[in-house]
């Protein structure tokens, strides 16, 4: 990925963070033989702590290939996709000053690299799946358990699932959220994204509001 050095996001707590509020990831591989190029997306579940840049887990279909095709030399690569919004050059005042300006698009990504392996361990799996949803349940009013489900369901089916394992070996963020732009064009852009009221627009307003420069106080 291209990361111009203005848009390098390297805190590993903030791209972290950003892998944990948008879980579903799209997991590209270079499959063995005539396999190719193989992308798949897939909610992951982040572990921060082992290793350097922590361990993602997930779980795919016994009938997708991609557990049988993926090289356990090769590296893959697991893409995360944050806010993004699409950046109008009308909210820029600049545009009333010299009209040199073009639309962009915002966004914030993480790519997270590193080699996999299958676990085809039942425990394992069991653990993963009641983890992945509380991850995702504790979030609401009532939240839903796997062992809500009948046992012997939930076991059947996690017959038909096998568990991948990423430890990562590198982490590469790039936050492209107006940092280039004058002050003024960073304010003018934050006020077009709260008017939108569309998805996302409000984080990405926030995002591009920290980094605008406190304006200074007359002295009285």
């Amino acid at each position: 990925m291209y990361v111009p050095t203005h848009f390098e996001e390297t805190d590993l707590a903030v791209l972290q963070a950003l892998i944990q509020a948008h879980p579903l990831g799209a997991w590209v591989t270079l499959g063995t033989g005539d396999a190719g190029l193989l992308a798949n997306h897939i909610p992951f579940l982040l572990d921060p702590h082992p290793g350097e840049f922590g361990t993602l887990s997930a779980h795919v279909a016994k009938a997708n290939p991609v557990w049988r095709t993926f090289s356990s030399a090769q590296d893959s690569v697991v893409i995360f996709q944050g806010s993004e919004a699409y950046i109008s050059p009308s909210w820029y005042p600049s545009k009333q000053a010299h009209g040199k300006v073009v639309p962009t698009w915002n966004y914030a990504v993480v790519h997270a690299h590193g080699v996999p392996r299958v676990v085809d361990d039942p425990r394992w799996l069991m653990a993963h799946l009641a983890a992945l949803t509380d991850a995702q349940e504790g979030q609401l009013a009532a939240p839903w358990k796997v062992s809500d489900a009948p046992e012997e369901y939930t076991q059947r089916l996690a017959e038909n699932i096998v568990g991948i394992e990423i430890p990562i070996s590198k982490l590469v963020g790039k936050w492209k959220v107006s940092q280039n732009r004058p002050d003024a064009d960073k304010r003018g852009v934050v006020s077009g994204l709260l008017a939108r009221n569309a998805p996302g627009a409000a984080d990405m307003a926030g995002w591009v509001g920290r980094h605008v420069r406190p304006e200074s106080t007359p002295e009285s």
